[in-house]
């Protein structure tokens, strides 16, 4: 079989470690040449890499990408698709995969995803445990054009409905470093003076663990509040919880190593896994 290409977002983010992990794995096993990217979370660099491949004169068999932007780049999946390769979004839930594989029946062309919105009810369910009387919390978002940001806000959303707890939110891209300057500037505000707050939940470790760092330092008495994030690897999110940094996360399974599968089984469908609350 030829050559797999996995796209991923940033090395430096556990998960996306994690997820080129699984896809070597799972290529290993079944005999496949696989070569991972990783796009250092800038859309514009992450097209150039996948257009590389789609104008190899020896192309790949298919392209598995979790985008950074979150419209799952349609223009370059056509594109992908046009020159005969298989293309497989990771976490990515988008409208355009349906047409992509009736025009292009024997392609491995389809999504492979997280429950997003169970991950949201997870973490909605760990906050209404810590706030049975409400109270504020802080929430750090992910890009706000993800299917698996908005996925997760629904969930949240959904689970405190009819409670006392009122969510701010903020904004960052996933890694450490972006939530850690939204929370510092939203720090700076006179606003944030006087504000009650009870707990901090982000929608993933990374983005928890850059909140802690920014009120560590601006606002050391908030350390005692909760706080509680998303992916949950064994020594990422579940360590930071054995260790008392974090009171709680999600745990994610990694979505490439089944869409490796699907590429080598030309599978065209979506497979959704199912996420479990840790501890």
């Amino acid at each position: 079989m030829k050559k797999v290409v996995v796209s991923l977002l940033a090395k430096e983010q556990e998960f996306q470690a994690l997820q080129a992990s699984d896809a070597t794995a799972a290529a290993n096993r079944l005999g496949i040449d696989l070569e991972i990217i990783f796009a250092k979370n800038n859309s514009r660099l992450q097209i150039e890499q996948l257009y590389h491949y789609i104008q190899l004169s020896s192309k790949p068999a298919a392209l598995v990408v979790q985008t950074v932007a979150g419209d799952g780049l349609p223009q370059v999946a056509r594109a992908a698709a046009k020159a005969g390769l298989g293309w497989v979004l990771l976490n990515r839930d988008v409208d355009y995969i349906d047409a992509l594989q009736r025009e292009h029946a024997t392609l491995p062309i389809g999504t492979v995803t997280v429950d997003q919105i169970g991950i949201g009810r997870i973490q909605g369910q760990q906050i209404r445990k810590m706030l049975p009387r409400g109270g504020n919390a802080l929430y750090i978002e992910g890009p706000v054009d993800t299917s698996a940001a908005r996925g997760r806000r629904k969930g949240v959303e959904e689970t405190i409905a009819g409670t006392a707890i009122n969510l701010k939110s903020l904004n960052g891209d996933w890694s450490e470093s972006s939530a850690e300057r939204a929370v510092m500037r939203w720090l700076e505000l006179s606003t944030t003076r006087d504000y009650q707050l009870a707990l901090v939940a982000a929608q993933n470790d990374a983005m928890a663990t850059g909140a802690r760092i920014a009120i560590a330092t601006a606002r050391p008495d908030w350390l005692s509040v909760p706080f509680i994030g998303c992916d949950g690897l064994t020594e990422g999110g579940q360590k930071l919880v054995r260790e008392g940094k974090l009171a709680a996360t999600v745990v994610l399974p990694p979505t490439s190593g089944a869409a490796i599968n699907m590429v080598a089984v030309n599978e065209q469908k979506k497979i959704v896994l199912t996420p479990k609350a840790y501890p």
